[in-house]
């Protein structure tokens, strides 16, 4: 977990190469798009702020940017 103001820490987080997502909502639109511009040099997934009716039941619509799909092969036999 990380503390402080978000136009000093968002810029290392974006530009980091071992974070792979960053989720902008609540930074100031000049800040945002500055950040969008540091996290596609390691093509990192982005997800900015998006007008939501809070009066519907919670969602996990958010969190599908962040997850990843792999495929790992489990040789068997000789």
């Amino acid at each position: 977990m990380l503390t402080g103001r978000t136009a000093e820490i968002a810029p290392w987080l974006a530009s980091h190469m071992d974070v792979n997502a960053i989720d902008l909502s609540g930074a100031p639109d000049s800040l945002a798009d500055d950040l969008a511009v540091a996290a596609a040099d390691n093509l990192k997934r982005v997800v900015r702020a998006a007008d939501r009716d809070w009066t519907l039941a919670p969602r996990l619509d958010r969190m599908f940017a962040y997850l990843e799909t792999k495929t790992v092969w489990h040789p068997a036999g000789t």
